[in-house]
């Protein structure tokens, strides 16, 4: 069976089923002088679940650290979040329903928002509002919660999904791995399950259905292959693939503090893509010479109202400090179209990908976005921060954002706050538009950094999330690479650089063919930098540049990938 590797690793051992005991709603409607009595059982139900909450994140930070306990104290933000409090509220006082029924109904509400996100690791909370809610409505119930922490064997975990607290809860003496129906790559699990180093496999739509206590199993968190009762032989393969893998990882963090040099000195950076404060310390553990990508669409999500520039500027300020003076760019707030803000009242679109969103929301919005840049600016006092906009696609946008970040350093400048005035400003080039004129645009910032996933969505016209045709979206097209190459190009020639924060930059087997093209900075998911960093460091650049050269004139995707598989296997470039 096939699932999503989230977590590497194998484990070889006996399933347990994690069974769950579902709440039935009860629709019953409850009068109207029921309603106080019904607002006081929720409001008892929830401090219950705020103590637990509690209780689980001073046994995480125990257990597993800071980082993973950050989770429980987000749930114990979301469990007072206003939107949630507002709809439980309101289903029990205007709808008259018990409170479960409340509960029940505002987690669906509030989880389908996030699910239609287009991006991934928004999309992921809701299994957080999913997990938070489903906890009330235990303790409403009052049914008991289950606890994995009474393991008498060694297991691998199997469910339908399993939950944040669920994992933490797990006896980590006795948890081997787990594999689960449901959840993504980037869900609070997944993370869990790699800060761990727990094999995990997530995704599998029915594998609770397959198995039964006791059955063997293997599971493979590199690759998501799930076996099922495996013959002798298959357990003797998978023993030595773990073999490996221990000895791989060893290797691996050797190379967390050392630079990313090619054979031949062609030096590259290495660095992380971060969402909020918390990934800050998973990016430094695994050697990031910079942050190449800070998304701070999360400060405006989850609230009633605008943050204020005090609130951003905390924000910034804390990441600019655990940096020191390792650069950090701040990319704008990318909201607008799927990631649709309620108080905003922005309007349903029917292409929300090619609607009011990113740099165009800002520019109409520039109350919001000179907000920002002032909050920005602030912390640039604390360390090596710069700013990027996002989605251009004309200079003009470029030309209005510099005006509104100069207005905003007047401002500071008169308020005698103190700022650095000479920070470099870049923009995000993720669509064809962009990359075909930027020789115009680099005269107009500082640096380039290129966001594939976009890029390849809209040069290939292929919507990434239509399972029908999500075959078509590979960032080896060619007319993605011509793109790629023309747009560090036109960065060199004027003297500056280009840097790449989408998902292909974390992919080992482009690492030969970006260095080729002359990439300078590649910034990704932390848990992949040491790979490209091994990848890097056994390259010879002008082999590199040869390979680049050839690979833009081939003619087609598989063509592409398979000349970069033989390369790499044959060169050994993902040994040692």
């Amino acid at each position: 069976m096939k699932g999503i590797g989230a977590s590497q690793g194998i484990a070889i051992g006996k399933v347990f089923l994690l069974e769950k005991v579902e709440v039935i709603p009860n629709d019953t409607k409850i009068d109207m002088d029921s309603v106080e009595d019904e607002l006081n059982r929720l409001e008892k139900a929830k401090e219950k679940t705020k103590d637990q909450l509690s209780k689980l994140y001073d046994d995480t930070i125990a257990k597993v650290g800071e980082k993973e306990a950050s989770i429980f104290d987000a749930h114990l933000m979301l469990i007072d979040d206003p939107i949630l409090e507002h709809k439980f509220k309101g289903y029990v006082s205007n709808n008259f329903y018990v409170a479960e029924t409340a509960v029940r109904l505002a987690m669906n509400e509030v989880s389908h928002m996030f699910e239609e996100l287009d991006d991934e690791y928004l999309r992921e909370r809701a299994g957080d509002v999913i997990d938070v809610c489903t906890r009330l409505i235990y303790n409403l119930a009052e049914v008991e919660i289950v606890n994995l922490q009474d393991l008498s064997e060694e297991v691998i975990v199997v469910s339908k999904n399993l939950t944040p607290s669920d994992t933490v809860s797990m006896n980590f003496n006795k948890v081997l791995g787990f594999a689960t129906d449901m959840g993504g790559k980037t869900s609070h699990v997944a993370i869990i399950a790699r800060s761990l180093e727990i094999p995990a496999v997530v995704g599998m739509k029915n594998i609770f259905s397959k198995v039964e206590n006791d059955d063997i199993l293997i599971i493979d968190g590199c690759d998501g292959t799930v076996i099922i009762n495996p013959t002798e032989e298959e357990i003797t393969i998978y023993r030595s693939k773990q073999k490996e893998l221990k000895e791989e990882k060893n290797e691996l963090q050797k190379l967390a503090d050392k630079e990313a040099i090619t054979i031949d000195g062609r030096r590259v950076k290495i660095a992380a893509n971060v969402g909020i404060e918390k990934d800050v310390y998973n990016a430094l553990k695994n050697g990031a010479e910079a942050i190449g990508l800070y998304r701070t669409e999360f400060q405006y999500m989850d609230r009633v109202s605008l943050p204020t520039e005090s609130e951003l500027f905390e924000a910034y300020k804390n990441v600019a400090v655990k940096m020191g003076d390792k650069q950090v760019i701040v990319r704008t707030f990318d909201i607008g179209g799927d990631k649709h803000i309620n108080y905003l009242n922005c309007p349903q679109e029917m292409n929300p990908f090619l609607g009011y969103r990113a740099i165009r929301l800002c520019l109409d919005r520039k109350d919001i976005f000179k907000t920002q840049l002032k909050a920005i600016l602030r912390a640039s006092n604390y360390g090596n921060l710069m700013i990027m906009y996002p989605m251009i696609t004309h200079i003009e946008q470029v030309r209005q954002a510099n005006e509104i970040l100069n207005q905003a350093k007047l401002e500071l400048h008169n308020q005698k706050i103190k700022f650095n005035r000479n920070i470099e400003v870049g923009i995000m080039i993720e669509t064809p538009a962009a990359a075909t004129i930027a020789d115009l645009l680099i005269k107009e910032v500082d640096f380039f950094s290129i966001g594939t996933n976009d890029l390849t969505q809209y040069t290939i016209a292929v919507d990434r999330g239509n399972q029908k045709i999500e075959y078509l979206y590979n960032s080896y097209h060619p007319a993605v690479l011509r793109l790629i190459k023309k747009v560090i190009d036109e960065s060199h020639k004027a003297g500056k650089w280009t840097g790449m924060c989408g998902e292909f930059a974390g992919d080992e087997k482009a690492a030969v063919l970006l260095l080729g093209l002359g990439l300078d900075e590649f910034s990704m998911s932390p848990t992949s930098m040491t790979k490209v960093k091994r990848i890097i460091r056994k390259c010879n650049y002008s082999s590199s540049k040869k390979i680049a050269e050839d690979l833009l004139n081939i003619s087609s995707v598989d063509e592409v990938e398979n000349y970069l598989d033989n390369y790499i296997n044959n060169n050994n470039l993902k040994e040692g």
